[in-house]
């Protein structure tokens, strides 16, 4: 006789419902536009992908670049940072936020998250201002907006510069400003997962023609020559990087960054839609406050209050034909790069020892070991919405214990 199983309760497809990037014939177009052209270094649609930016974010100078590890480093090139000084980093992001100011010689300082945004915590960052603090990096995480209201307000008492990482947050918005604008210098990556995506790409932008032209110094021999200022007098060497954007990538950028309104939208619909129904449950799911507007790069929740333990709660989800994880980002300040001491050998400061091994930051720790990351959902009207909701409904009833 059979035995008979229990069916899962996850059924949808995921790989339609969850397909990123997403292509058509536009992009396919815009990118053999500039290969028919020819001109697949310097193409003017490089200009246009900056102008797009400056238009859709209200900044008022963009840079492209290769990749937004590129644009990170003009980032804090941009700003005159010199060895030794300090700067205020969150631990839990991609190590790109961090690790590029560390080759010009600028000493990250790790600050814990905190709970409501899960970027940098305020507070923390105040305990740890020096005579050497000279800037904060900001990252909005998974989409969702930081504390700039407090944020701003000790970059102002204490004269420091802010740089933004808004990889995560195309589209995103605080207090009617579009993320990426928020600080003295923001950027976006454009690598193949982000919401806008030109397969690899970044784009600088602020609003201090002083750090857009720094930036270009860096790594964008062309573009010095076409400066009206001083600082042309560099266009023969640049600064000794080139981090100039393909044309075929800024073509394809351009054509996403159109759309992106159109699947943001999509995207948020749906989680949306999932959080209202984990919310009855207890599950925070990081619901946007009203003034800001977030997106959703990717879905983490958080159920302090969960019946199991969560890595039960993923294998339950898996087994249910379900997608489920932890967090993507190890935490930087327990990573090699750090607590080795391998810092030493990048940033050649006289005199300089590492101390990263005794950093401690239990409440980042804390809040990392409580996140679960879920599928965001691409696609309109998708199944999956209604069956992830049901099998964390019945998790939390005890019917799947």
């Amino acid at each position: 006789m059979p035995i008979c199983t229990q069916s899962k309760f996850i059924t949808g497809d995921h790989k339609v419902a969850c397909k990123w990037p997403q292509f058509d014939r536009d992009d396919e177009e815009a990118v053999i536009r500039v290969i028919k052209d020819g001109d697949v270094s310097t193409n003017p649609i490089i200009h246009e992908l900056e102008n797009a930016y400056c238009k859709y974010t209200g900044a008022q100078f963009a840079l492209a670049h290769n990749n937004g590890t590129s644009a990170l480093l003009a980032a804090f090139f941009s700003l005159g940072l010199q060895p030794g000084d300090e700067v205020l980093v969150p631990s839990a992001t991609f190590w790109a936020s961090i690790v590029p100011m560390t080759w010009l010689g600028v000493v990250p300082v790790f600050c814990e998250s905190e709970e409501e945004r899960l970027g940098i915590d305020p507070r923390d960052m105040e305990k740890k201002i020096t005579s050497k603090t000279k800037a904060i990096v900001v990252v909005h995480l998974w989409g969702l907006p930081a504390k700039m209201t407090e944020i701003r307000k000790i970059a102002q008492k204490y004269n420091l510069k802010v740089i933004e990482d808004a990889s995560h947050a195309h589209g995103a918005s605080w207090r009617g400003e579009k993320c990426g604008i928020l600080g003295n210098v923001g950027v976006f990556s454009l690598q193949g997962d982000k919401l806008a995506p030109a397969g690899e790409g970044g784009v600088l932008l602020t609003n201090d023609q002083a750090i857009y032209e720094q930036a270009i110094c860096l790594g964008d021999i062309t573009r010095i020559i076409q400066l009206n200022s001083p600082v042309r007098r560099f266009a023969v060497t640049s600064f000794g990087v080139k981090t100039r954007i393909a044309p075929m990538s800024a073509a394809l950028g351009l054509s996403q960054l159109k759309k992106l309104d159109q699947h943001n939208k999509i995207r948020n619909d749906n989680m949306e839609r999932l959080s209202q129904r984990l919310e009855i449950l207890g599950i925070n799911t990081y619901l946007a406050d009203a003034h800001i507007e977030r997106v959703y790069f990717e879905f983490l929740i958080s159920w302090k209050e969960a019946p199991i333990p969560l890595t039960r709660i993923i294998e339950i989800i898996l087994e249910q034909g379900g997608q489920a994880a932890v967090p993507r980002y190890p935490l930087l300040h327990q990573q090699p790069l750090f607590v080795e001491n391998n810092l030493e050998n990048i940033l050649r400061i006289e005199g300089w020892k590492s101390t990263y091994s005794s950093v401690n930051l239990p409440k980042t720790e804390a809040i990392n070991q409580n996140l679960i990351k879920i599928p965001c959902f691409t696609q309109k009207n998708t199944q999956l919405v209604e069956q992830y909701a049901q099998v964390f409904e019945k998790i939390a009833s005890g019917d799947l214990l």
